[in-house]
């Protein structure tokens, strides 16, 4: 594998072993979920998932199952938390060929009717973290999701009948961040969520042709002075498992009703 800065053509792209996810071509499904937790990685598996998944990857901990949902193969991966990880992992993903990469995860809730517990869909994500415009090589850039998911998410979202915001998700590199001001800002600009993550893997998506989505719950809601309200944990799973459902049937394009 290169270095940093060691660039590969695409002929050699997808010949190149990956060194963070222990696994071979064809071990993943074509449609990844992608929590950045490990042990939600394992219980997706395990309670989501048609009964016999398997496990494809334990490397540094980054757990990923591969199995089916409905009937229909689809994996799930974690990635850690912010843009560098995931950057990583999801990179390493392409490599062994995953085509449909959805995060399923949380996010601060930005908007004035954003609540705890309702469903984020990140139309586009804000790059606060400098990692994806790096990647970009660009100054400015602007990473989006795939239409048809976010198109797909919404609507079973709206059918399950779920509280569901879409619009334009920040993700930034601090959590702890010691900046104030930064939620005023970012709400002013119409965002409606924040969170470490999304930018990057739409950055990696537009960058090698293949389709990303972010389906998220909020699990605090954020003010203008920088307060923050937290979900309670029975709440913060049972959120979590409805979007990942949702995100389950937006990746392996079931339909509900």
């Amino acid at each position: 594998m290169p270095g940093p800065g060691k660039a590969i053509t695409s002929d050699q792209y997808h010949s190149v072993m990956p060194i963070h996810l222990r696994a071979e071509p064809g071990d993943y499904a074509p449609a990844v979920l992608c929590p950045g937790d490990p042990n939600r990685a394992r219980y997706i598996a395990e309670t989501l998932f048609d009964p016999g998944a398997v496990e494809v990857n334990t490397e540094r901990g980054l757990l990923g199952y591969t199995g089916t949902f409905g009937g229909h193969p689809l994996s799930v991966q974690a990635t850690g938390m912010g843009s560098p990880s995931v950057g990583i992992v999801c990179e390493e993903l392409i490599m062994l060929g995953a085509r449909r990469l959805i995060r399923v995860g949380t996010c601060g809730g930005l908007g004035p009717r954003v609540a705890m517990g309702d469903v984020v869909v990140a139309l586009s994500a804000s790059a606060d973290d400098d990692t994806a415009l790096r990647y970009a090589a660009m100054a400015g850039y602007a990473p989006t999701a795939t239409w048809a998911l976010v198109r797909g998410a919404v609507d079973a979202a709206e059918r399950a009948g779920l509280a569901v915001h879409v619009g334009p998700v920040v993700t930034s590199g601090l959590f702890y961040d010691p900046d104030t001001d930064a939620f005023a800002r970012w709400r002013r600009l119409g965002h409606v969520g924040v969170e470490m993550e999304a930018a990057m893997l739409y950055t990696l998506a537009a960058t090698h042709g293949i389709e990303a989505l972010a389906v998220l719950v909020v699990s605090d809601t954020l003010t203008d002075d920088g307060a923050t309200a937290r979900i309670s944990d029975h709440e913060l799973r049972a959120g979590v498992d409805r979007v990942t459902r949702l995100a389950a049937q937006v990746a392996v394009g079931v339909a509900t009703t």
